[in-house]
């Protein structure tokens, strides 16, 4: 990962679009192109999020003009990929603010659990 100067911590402060959460997410850890990106936040959300190319790729643009993410260099399997893809990763900024997002969102879960909101957790 690297550091983008375009964007400060601060200026990326949470709470962020549930869209762009779920790409920083997709991309915590491992680079992916964009039809992996739509996959897996489909698969991790039991398909009640569901990318399509253009929300995807708006997306992406935006994030890696605020320096959130950057294309990757080579995918991470050189040899066995279409070169044509184009793989993206997290930059140390993204991480951050990935961070504060999550960091965000178990509090809110917090006190929604400490309100009995969440079924199945003392509510009937």
């Amino acid at each position: 990962m690297t550091e983008n100067p375009k964007t400060t911590p601060s200026e990326v402060s949470p709470p962020l679009t549930p869209i762009v959460f779920e790409i920083l997410l997709s991309l915590v850890g491992d680079a992916r192109h964009g039809y992996a990106i739509m996959r897996q936040v489909e698969e991790r959300t039991g398909g009640r999020i569901r990318l399509l190319p253009g929300t995807l790729y708006r997306a992406v643009h935006r994030l890696i003009e605020e320096g959130l993410i950057e294309a990757a260099d080579q995918p991470p399997d050189a040899e066995s990929d279409d070169q044509r893809r184009i793989y993206y990763r997290l930059t140390d900024l993204g991480l951050e603010a990935a961070e504060a997002e999550a960091e965000r969102l178990a509090a809110t879960l917090s006190f929604a659990r400490a309100k009995n909101l969440i079924r199945g957790e003392g509510r009937s």
